[in-house]
């Protein structure tokens, strides 16, 4: 996207395809739909990276941003965050992965019960480290596609642990990384302040072929309502993470 462009929210760039400044494809309601096998992404692992950052107060953003408006190179600085303040708040974001295999079986890949996966035995999805304080690394999944007979669908969720709802006040992407191919970009960017869980994308494996979907789809409850949304059919009790 042009740097003019940023500045008339209405001109909206298209990504139907990769874009060849950044090699990227951001999935948008727009265009919520992209097939890894038309990319050529079906060996290797498919990485899938949860990041984000804080945010200060609405009131406080507005400002700024009207600031920026009048001054239009003060968008290239970052946002400053101060500690022990109203305005900002402590988030800790959990990626997660609901799998149903070509077999029947079906789970949940999660922080929450230690619930790591395996990549190289079903179900071939591991979990990667539990990020809780929004480090430039975030949080990892890696789904191994060479299996990817074996899957039948996937649907990666992000949920916030233990804390108040605060999806507003975060920055937060989901990034997939295919072994080749560009990255696919999905921004958690719709206000639903009292939310507690996002689904943020599913895989499906139709005829081989296999696509993934933009949902960002927030709900007030946890991975239960999630479950029900999208037809899971598991059974669900609280789970507690391991002290770090």
């Amino acid at each position: 996207m042009a740097f003019w462009d940023s500045l008339w929210p209405g001109r909206e760039a298209q990504f139907e395809s990769g874009n060849a400044a950044t090699n990227s494809i951001v999935l948008s309601r727009r265009h919520a739909t992209v097939s890894l096998t038309k990319q050529g992404a079906l060996t290797g692992n498919l990485r899938v990276n949860l990041s984000w950052r804080m945010r200060t107060s609405d009131i406080e953003g507005r400002s700024r941003q009207s600031g920026r408006l009048l001054r239009p190179f003060k968008l290239f600085q970052p946002d400053v965050v101060q500690a022990h303040t109203q305005g900002v708040v402590n988030v800790d974001l959990d990626l997660g992965c609901m799998y149903e295999l070509k077999d029947g079986t079906k789970g949940v890949v999660q922080p929450l019960g230690n619930l790591i996966g395996d990549l190289n035995a079903p179900p071939y999805i591991r979990l990667s480290g539990d990020d809780r304080f929004g480090a430039p690394s975030g949080e990892t999944v890696y789904v191994n596609l060479d299996q990817r007979d074996q899957i039948k669908r996937l649907l990666f969720f992000v949920y916030i642990y233990d804390q108040t709802p605060a999806f507003d006040r975060t920055h937060a992407k989901v990034t997939l990384y295919p072994g080749n191919g560009p990255r696919i970009e999905i921004e958690l960017d719709e206000r639903a302040p009292q939310a507690r869980s996002c689904a943020v994308f599913t895989v499906e494996n139709v005829k081989g072929e296999l696509i993934v979907r933009r949902e960002v789809k927030f709900v007030y409850g946890f991975q239960s309502e999630l479950d029900r949304l999208y037809g899971w059919g598991m059974q669900w009790g609280r789970g507690y993470k391991s002290r770090a």
